[in-house]
């Protein structure tokens, strides 16, 4: 797929034991965390390759979005014949490594990038049948990600929720847990 950004900027030492890290998984959990997939993307396109803060590489991906690409996405797949689904972000990174060997711009990359993700959340919420559905998770934090998929889902008859009070990531567990709590001494009393 030719020389990506990473490749070029990872001592050799260093890249060979990403690669045994991979090939014989170590220290590679699995995670269900989309910011993982932001820092990837962010990383192959060359801008970020280690985050000095949580989010630093999805506020640079969001931040170079460029408006011309607006409706452009990539392809992907959602896995399993019922819930829960995955998507399958296969296709959407062998599609984003065309692009960096095609030396297409960082910005229509990123768009390409956020549009997929939102055309992602509604496909599954297809899959699942339910009308209502709440966004939640870090990468709500990124307005433009969550403003698209809150058009996207409108446009295709779901009632989407979001945070508004309460935020979205790690910050709003506080109130997940207080939630949880009362419940647990409602059922006691």
């Amino acid at each position: 797929m030719g020389n990506i950004h990473p490749r070029r900027t990872i001592e050799e030492t260093e890249f060979g034991v990403i690669l045994t890290m991979l090939r014989k998984n170590i220290n590679s959990p699995v995670t269900s965390s989309a910011g993982r997939l932001f820092d990837a993307i962010a990383s192959l396109v060359g801008l970020q390759h280690r985050n000095r803060f949580e989010g630093q590489a999805a506020m640079m991906l969001e931040w170079a979005i460029d408006a011309a690409a607006l409706d452009e996405t990539y392809p992907y797949s959602i896995l399993g014949s019922a819930a829960p689904f995955r998507y399958d972000w296969e296709k959407t990174i062998r599609a984003i490594m065309t692009d960096i060997d095609r030396s297409v711009a960082v910005g229509v990359i990123s768009a390409r990038f956020h549009n997929t993700l939102a055309e992602v959340v509604v496909a599954i919420a297809e899959r699942v049948g339910e009308k209502t559905v709440l966004l939640t998770g870090g990468c709500f934090q990124n307005r433009y990600l969550l403003e698209r998929t809150v058009r996207k889902l409108r446009e295709t008859g779901f009632i989407p929720h979001w945070h508004k009070r309460i935020p979205s990531n790690d910050g709003g567990i506080a109130a997940g847990q207080l939630v949880a709590a009362a419940r647990e001494l409602t059922k006691r009393k």
